[in-house]
């Protein structure tokens, strides 16, 4: 079992790698362990056991992820050229950016809840590892786009190749992520 207070072991304690103290399943993992601790945290005991907590933080989730997903299909589809002619690229960003990073905040936060509910559920499920991994690389090209948008109001117009392979990654990953989240009930 995970102690009371993980920062009472020492940092080199906190690895994947480091061998089971006394008493401990030895074919356990770090994230394990650390799944069993949270899951009995209070805060957690809290959210699984008052009924209504999962379904409204989930439904919150879900919100997000349609506000999310449609402000990143209508810039992804103009950086591909398929819609928004009418309005640059920079103009799009300016529009639609803004909601995603708030948006993502409530994610996190949404997330965090969803996490600390049912940590083994979500931190130990490959469709979830699969998520954050495509959440970070799409994150990073969002923070790209808007950056040369901001530096260069023309940048993406004058780049059409490189923008329609923005684009497409970037609505490929979304909807990986999308897929990935559905499938976390699943596995």
């Amino acid at each position: 079992m995970f102690p009371s207070n993980p920062f009472d072991r020492c940092a080199s304690d906190i690895l994947l790698f480091r061998a089971p103290l006394p008493g401990e399943d030895e074919h356990r993992t770090m994230i394990e362990r650390f799944c069993d601790w949270l899951s009995n945290t209070p805060f957690s005991m809290t959210i699984q056991t008052v009924l209504w907590i999962i379904p409204a933080v989930q439904t919150v989730h879900i919100l997000c992820v349609a506000v999310v997903m449609s402000s990143m299909a209508m810039l992804d589809l103009r950086l591909m050229g398929l819609v928004g002619r009418r309005r640059t690229i920079s103009e799009m960003v300016g529009r639609f950016v803004p909601w995603v990073w708030r948006t993502l905040v409530v994610l996190a936060t949404s997330g965090a809840i969803l996490i600390i509910g049912e940590p083994s559920r979500e931190l130990l499920n490959p469709y979830f590892q699969a998520k954050m991994v495509m959440l970070a690389a799409v994150t990073l090209i969002t923070f790209v786009v808007q950056r040369q948008s901001k530096r260069n109001t023309t940048y993406w117009e004058t780049r059409k190749a490189a923008a329609i392979v923005t684009g497409l990654a970037s609505l490929l990953l979304w909807v990986g992520i999308i897929t990935a989240g559905r499938w976390i009930a699943y596995f």
